[in-house]
């Protein structure tokens, strides 16, 4: 007898935000508020701002 996996829920589709800087799909659904970055522009935000100390 061959089981069958059960297959995970899927979860709905939502249009993801555009990053504010080069315009491409983040992570994040339109709903969210705020500056929203894709995950490349998030790092490099992330390496702009780090203490070089």
């Amino acid at each position: 007898m061959n089981a069958t996996p059960e297959q995970a829920p899927e979860a709905p589709v939502t249009d993801l935000a555009d990053c504010v800087l080069c315009g491409r799909p983040t992570e994040y659904p339109e709903t969210v508020r705020g500056i929203v970055h894709c995950p490349v522009c998030e790092w490099q935000e992330a390496q702009r701002t780090a203490c070089s100390g």
